[in-house]
């Protein structure tokens, strides 16, 4: 079997409509796409299974309504083959607290995510009351991370006093921008104390070259899972990433599909792996 034989399960990903005040309008077009977008470009790419949350939860930034976000991509998951949901949480709106303790009692929804950046919180003073939430739960939170209201470093403290919750702090080499420092993710996983941190690889520092293959020599492949950042970037680029990444074949299933398949296993969803 090649590395394009596994079925790939993409942890990081989104659907919907990209609204940033910072960015052209076509730009923000470009890096829209509904979820039937997301899955056919998943499927050119032999993945079988991503990992969404909604752009309408995150999006626009400080702005957002993660209420109705989440409402929509229970709704639309629901709907879509080939779809998991994250269940975003607010530290700021109590309902989205509701709505994890409701919807980690579905199927489809696999944990947590919380974006510190786009709510505009620091997880420094907000992180208590988020991983308080998640270890009710034993429930994986997907992170942003790698900007200034999401240093990685500012995660350890918290995955360390809570071992039950699984964290994943998203986007490999993000440290602040495109010259910051790349190996903030990886840091922070050697600091923690109960292999309870993992990373993606969704971002576009994960495309330069020798980082996947550096992160794998420091914390291993079984630390690392797969992660496009759909609609934002091509899907076939992140998966080739990966593909033709300078590691061993057992490597590359690990971070395609093993890693996550063990990590879903655990949060009640044998059945979609």
């Amino acid at each position: 079997m090649t590395p394009n034989d596994i079925r790939a399960i993409d942890v990081h990903a989104h659907f919907g409509t990209y609204r940033s005040k910072r960015s052209p309008q076509l730009v923000n077009e470009f890096v829209s796409g509904d979820a039937d977008t997301v899955v056919a470009r998943a499927r050119q790419v032999n993945i079988e299974t991503t990992i969404v949350s909604p752009l309408s939860a995150l999006l626009p930034r400080g702005n957002a309504d993660p209420v109705a976000g989440n409402v929509e991509a229970a709704q639309v998951v629901a709907a879509t083959d080939g779809l998991l949901q994250w269940v975003v949480a607010h530290p700021s709106q109590t309902q989205t607290f509701r709505q994890v303790d409701e919807m980690l009692e579905q199927p489809q929804c696999v944990g947590i995510k919380v974006h510190p950046e786009e709510h505009v919180y620091s997880i420094r003073e907000h992180g208590e009351s988020l991983f308080k939430l998640a270890a009710r739960h034993d429930a994986i939170v997907l992170a942003h991370s790698g900007d200034p209201n999401s240093w990685p470093v500012d995660f350890v403290d918290f995955a360390n006093a809570y071992p039950n919750v699984t964290l994943i702090l998203a986007h490999l080499g993000n440290g602040g921008g495109a010259s910051g420092d790349p190996t903030l993710q990886v840091r922070a996983i050697q600091a923690c104390k109960h292999g309870n941190v993992f990373v993606d690889t969704s971002s576009a520092r994960s495309i330069a070259p020798r980082l996947i293959e550096w992160a794998v020599s420091e914390i291993g492949s079984d630390r690392i899972l797969f992660g496009t950042d759909a609609p934002l970037y091509s899907t076939a680029m992140q998966r080739a990433r990966i593909d033709y990444a300078d590691i061993s074949d057992e490597d590359k299933c690990n971070i395609l599909r093993k890693n996550a398949t063990r990590l879903l296993a655990s949060s009640r969803n044998e059945k979609t792996c």
